[in-house]
């Protein structure tokens, strides 16, 4: 089968990430994690194969995720993890929103990132 046939594998558990909404690739562009240039380059997973990102989405609809060991928010600061929540469940209702509005790959990442995006790319 052509690599294009295929889809987008999850490197985590090997199956389909079918849909934008499940994407961490896309989502972690849209917060800014990953850089554009690297958007085609970059491994996809589902949201809930990354569950150190995942735990930070706080939203009725989408069940929690809870990550055991150094990486979990029950066990960092108060405030980065307020700040970490806000930032990830802004984002992931940002990728849904886009999921559904047609607008072009450029404009998904969140305003304060587009705005870092804009500014890099003046000063190369």
């Amino acid at each position: 089968m052509a690599k294009c046939d295929e889809g987008y594998l999850c490197e985590v558990c090997g199956q389909d990430v079918a849909e934008l909404t499940d994407s961490d690739l896309y989502l972690r562009y849209i917060i800014g994690m990953l850089d554009p240039e690297v958007l085609h380059t970059t491994p996809e997973r589902h949201i809930r194969c990354h569950p150190s990102l995942a735990q930070y989405i706080v939203a009725d609809d989408f069940a929690p995720v809870a990550v055991e060991g150094p990486f979990d928010k029950r066990t960092l600061d108060p405030e980065f993890v307020a700040e970490r929540e806000a930032l990830v469940t802004r984002g992931w209702r940002r990728l849904n929103e886009v999921a559904t509005s047609g607008v072009p790959i450029i404009e998904y990442p969140l305003p304060e990132v587009l705005d870092a995006i804009k500014a890099r790319s003046t000063h190369k």
